[in-house]
């Protein structure tokens, strides 16, 4: 306790004396008028042959009477920076205990409150707005998923090469879909992660299979090494950045493999023998809505179309809120590598 108040007293202390050094720095041009005018009388008793201490002497007074001022004058304007700063540090709600001497300290809190006022207004239209938005499209992704769920009944009937590719592109759409979806969960204040212990061969095999047929079509070797460890996570989180992470690694592998495997106990890889990722492009993979040269590179034509900008945007978003690290290393033309940090919460564990 004494502690925290000694801290406090420090705090002030250091507060009052910022403020102090500021306001002497302030009077500069002040201080070296009054110096200047007492040059003046002094070099004119001088020229005309009278006493210096005649000067001195009103000079000592005049000091004093000005030392005083200046005090007082301190002090006053302490207050004053006081009341601002704390309006400034409490906006936009204004404190009913802030008090102001002064019509012009008056006059500054009536405009604070107005403004005030006028942004919690223009925060209430925002966000009423935004809860539309949000049901929206909660509204309309629920809603698509169910002839998405139609369609790949009726396609998982076919055997035929076409069927076999539209299944993937609607698989594709279904990953927008849950883009879509998570990005609006992810801006919102509430979230519903269930964090607890999981199998992470699990979750990486039921990702896995709804990657099945994209592995098909590409002519895709997958190397899969199972980990038998468990993490702790949110199931449903983890496999979206799964998802997002080999998705991109199909979309940007036309020929060779990919591999998934434990590096030591704590690091989830996911490798590829894709087109890689330029060095310019890679410190910033992670922001949103950045596709690199190889991103805007995927035009219409190919498979997967370009690239949004928002899939490991939102993959790095959800893993810090689920405590886990994802890295990226890559090099054109030889593939690229990342690696998810899953030991952060092994405490948690224990």
């Amino acid at each position: 306790m004494r502690s925290d108040r000694g801290r406090g007293e420090g705090k002030k202390l250091f507060f009052f004396l910022d403020f102090l050094l500021k306001y002497i720095k302030g009077l500069r041009v002040f201080f070296f008028v009054f110096l200047l005018f007492v040059f003046f009388f002094a070099l004119t008793f001088y020229l005309y042959h009278l006493p210096l201490e005649a000067v001195l002497y009103p000079t000592l007074v005049c000091l004093v009477f000005l030392l005083i001022i200046v005090v007082v004058r301190c002090f006053g304007a302490f207050k004053r920076h006081l009341f601002l700063w704390s309006a400034a540090n409490f906006l936009p709600e204004i404190p009913e205990s802030l008090s102001c001497d002064g019509v012009f300290e008056e006059d500054f809190l009536n405009l604070l409150k107005k403004l005030s006022e006028a942004f919690k207004k223009l925060s209430n239209e925002k966000d009423f707005r935004y809860a539309n938005m949000q049901d929206y499209y909660s509204l309309w992704v629920h809603q698509i998923k169910t002839p998405i769920a139609s369609m790949k009944l009726t396609l998982q009937n076919g055997n035929s090469p076409a069927a076999t590719r539209l299944l993937s592109d609607l698989r594709r759409i279904e990953l927008y879909v849950e883009m879509v979806l998570t990005y609006i969960r992810l801006e919102s204040e509430t979230s519903d992660y269930l964090i607890k212990e999981f199998d992470l061969d699990g979750i990486i095999k039921a990702t896995l299979r709804n990657f099945a047929s994209d592995f098909i079509n590409k002519h895709l070797k997958l190397d899969y090494q199972e980990s038998g460890v468990k993490i702790l996570t949110d199931e449903k989180w983890f496999s979206f950045v799964l998802g997002q992470v080999l998705s991109n690694a199909l979309k940007y592998t036309p020929e060779g493999s990919v591999s998934i495997y434990l590096e030591g106990d704590e690091t989830l890889c996911i490798r590829d023998t894709g087109i890689g990722i330029n060095p310019e492009d890679l410190p910033r993979v992670f922001e949103c809505s950045y596709t690199g040269g190889n991103g805007r590179g995927m035009g219409a034509g190919s498979v997967g179309g370009a690239s949004s900008g928002i899939g490991l945007y939102l993959c790095r978003r959800i893993c810090r809120n689920l405590n886990h690290t994802i890295e990226i290393d890559s090099r054109p033309d030889e593939g690229t590598t990342v690696r998810i940090g899953i030991g952060r919460n092994k405490e948690r564990l224990e």
